[in-house]
């Protein structure tokens, strides 16, 4: 429960993270629309942060907040096209490594 509850909150934070994005790219009404989507995922996402440092030490749960790097780099290459080069992906992929170290100990 704790391993998904966590997933959540990097999911969420992830999602915040991209319309803060969208945010930068308009103007007007729709940056306001995108900056208050980003803060209602943001206060959701600690609002559950708090219900898993209840039962999780700090020390195992902030490193899985490492995740949120793989899901924003995935997901800008995914919907803006970004591109990455080849040291990028191996340290996205030394983030997932630790994550599943992290991961394995809950």
């Amino acid at each position: 429960m704790n391993l998904l509850l966590i997933l959540l909150v990097s999911l969420l934070s992830c999602a915040a993270q991209l319309c803060q994005k969208q945010a930068a790219h308009c103007g007007g009404q729709r940056l306001f629309g995108w900056l208050v989507l980003s803060l209602l995922l943001l206060g959701t996402a600690m609002l559950l942060w708090l219900v898993v440092l209840r039962t999780v030490p700090v020390s195992v749960a902030y490193p899985m907040l490492s995740l949120n790097f793989v899901l924003v780099a995935v997901a800008a290459r995914v919907i803006w096209r970004e591109t990455y080069t080849r040291r990028q992906w191996l340290g996205t992929l030394a983030i997932v490594a630790g994550v599943a170290l992290m991961g394995s100990h809950l």
